[in-house]
């Protein structure tokens, strides 16, 4: 459970942002989005391999 204390005086605006902020680190929507869907592990190496195929066409292409 995330706690996040405000402050006196504090815009809760601010408080709002702090939070979206704590909870995108820890992970816990990332981690419910792929627990919603079973993907086979090929389908899941096979992404990864596409991605670094990605990655790897860009840096090449910053080189030249």
């Amino acid at each position: 459970m995330l706690i996040i204390p405000i402050k006196e005086g504090e815009n809760i605006d601010r408080a709002l942002k702090r939070f979206k902020r704590k909870f995108d680190k820890t992970g816990i929507k990332r981690q419910l989005q792929t627990r919603k869907q079973f993907t086979k592990p090929s389908v899941e190496r096979r992404a990864q391999i596409q991605k670094a195929q990605y990655i790897q066409g860009l840096r090449d292409a910053e080189e030249i």
